[in-house]
């Protein structure tokens, strides 16, 4: 049941235009291939062998000290003797899943961190696995991919996720609290209703969606979502602040539940900071400064000596230091709030503005071409607004302008872009609008506008509009810009010429 209200609020994302991800085309014949009754393992081989970037990846790990074998593996083949399919089927949808959403960091995002912490979180299962004979094969590829949602959240909505993560800086709720209190759904239920889409097993995405809450899970899931908890806590010693306090609490739980000495626990922790750095060479990620916690607590004690300070001096100057840091973090943050305004508002109606305008399009552009989509524009302007400006004076034609910006965006998508392209004129950039979806908007568009009135001393002023609209689809060929624009503006024209207050829908480019 839980799992069917997770695919409905997905369908509901996909309907109101966000986009999410489909499976890398390799990882789908490499699921399909090892789904079958009895595997082949020449046809997996064959699969990986067609990739050499991903053939020399599997083979470096499977030579790594990861997994300590006592003689070399020189093939794929041979790898798959010796480690088996299902070993082998992971670490390679590790590398498939982790190079196609491996974006460039952008609009304040660390796609780096993401991946390190991710890394050190599979490493960190794999090994807690093998301490407690916790027996999976599917143990490395479900920690890497447990925030996969995290990745996918912000990528489908980058400007509203960030904003989750800004707020959590200042907020007592967890992120999967603030997730779902402004989503409607957590990371968790996000990652992990993609993988079932994907057709993952249940293996994987089950222990991913509740390793926030394993109590939640059923009896054969909840051991692997259990796991998945303590070892996001053991990666998080490497990649989080304070991570002396979690250390001291780990150690605590993993000596009362599972027996653990204080020796394996350490042996534990180190193990987990010299095989991420291995691993994290293989996927082409900066290790960072991570280094064996012993060696970080060695090095703190020495530098606590050379300082000479006290414990209490100690803490009282970090205390200094974060509120002043926090102080500078919140004038710069609101800074950027007001420069952002500045630079893409529009100062009199609220909108976009056309600078940001012409860099929507560029990224619909982008986004059309990467996922062959489709999306729509829109332009209009107001009809005989000149008449307006001259016979009511220019504030009450800013007034009008105002309210129509304000009808607008009541009739638009969360989705939509709405712009003042310039004076009197507007755009609207529809993402994922087919023709149809187009033509019925920009009619619902024309009628908000003539229903609407501006009260101007005790007259009330109505206005109508010319709208104009094209539509890229896939069947469009390569988009240029300057054509998409133009199309629409030609509608819009042509509108004009066609007696004002209607719509016209041109071909892109005719």
């Amino acid at each position: 049941m839980e799992s069917q209200q997770v695919q409905k609020k997905i369908d509901e994302m996909i309907a109101a235009g966000i986009k999410i991800p489909s499976p890398p085309a390799i990882a789908v014949r490499i699921l399909n291939a090892v789904q079958q009754d009895e595997p082949s393992l020449s046809d997996l081989a064959k699969i990986i062998s067609s990739d050499p970037a991903l053939t020399a990846k599997l083979l470096k790990v499977a030579n790594s000290g990861f997994y300590s074998l006592k003689y070399e593996v020189p093939s794929i083949e041979k790898a798959l003797t010796v480690l088996g399919v299902n070993v082998l089927k992971n670490i390679a949808l590790s590398f498939v899943i982790a190079k196609e959403m491996n974006e460039p960091a952008e609009q304040g995002f660390d796609f780096d961190y993401f991946w390190r912490r991710s890394i050190t979180f599979a490493v960190a299962s794999e090994l807690l696995a093998k301490e407690i004979n916790f027996q999976s094969d599917d143990t490395f590829v479900t920690a890497l991919l447990t925030d996969i949602g995290v990745l996918i959240l912000h990528q489908a909505m980058p400007e509203a996720y960030l904003s989750i993560l800004e707020e959590k800086k200042h907020s007592s709720e967890m992120t999967t609290e603030l997730e779902t209190r402004i989503l409607g759904l957590n990371h968790a239920e996000m990652g992990s209703g993609i993988l079932e889409r994907w057709d993952l097993p249940a293996g994987i995405y089950l222990p991913i969606r509740y390793h926030h809450s394993p109590e939640r899970a059923s009896e054969q899931y909840q051991p692997a979502a259990d796991l998945l908890q303590i070892a996001d806590r053991l990666s998080a010693i490497y990649n989080d602040p304070n991570s002396g306090e979690r250390v001291r609490q780990l150690q605590d739980e993993l000596n009362e539940r599972f027996n653990l000495s204080e020796d394996q626990i350490t042996e534990l922790i180190d193990a987990i900071a010299s095989r991420s750095v291995e691993i994290l060479a293989t996927f082409d990620i900066d290790s960072g400064d991570i280094k064996p916690y012993s060696q970080m607590l060695q090095e703190a004690n020495e530098e606590l000596g050379r300082l000479n300070l006290s414990y209490e001096q100690l803490i009282m100057e970090l205390k200094e230091s974060k509120t002043e840091t926090d102080r500078l973090a919140a004038e710069v943050r609101e800074a950027n709030t007001k420069l952002r305004e500045l630079v893409f508002r529009d100062g009199l109606t609220g909108l976009y503005n056309h600078r940001y305008f012409q860099e929507m399009v560029d990224k619909e552009i982008d986004r059309f071409d990467r996922y062959n989509s489709c999306f729509a524009l829109i332009m209009f302007d107001i009809d005989f607004f000149k008449k307006v400006n001259d016979n009511y004076g220019h504030p009450s034609g800013d007034q009008v302008l105002l309210n129509i910006a304000q009808t607008i965006q009541k009739a638009v998508r969360p989705s939509d872009i709405v712009a003042r392209y310039g004076g009197e004129e507007f755009a609207v950039i529809m993402p994922e609008a087919n023709e149809s979806g187009l033509k019925i908007f920009a009619e619902r568009l024309r009628r908000s506008v003539e229903q609407m009135s501006t009260l101007v001393g005790n007259k009330e002023l109505k206005v109508t509009i010319s709208v104009g609209g094209t539509c890229c689809l896939p069947s469009s060929g390569k988009l240029d810009k300057k054509t998409i624009i133009d199309t629409a503006d030609r509608a819009l024209y042509a509108s004009k010429h066609g007696g004002r207050n209607c719509t016209t829908i041109l071909p892109l480019g005719k």
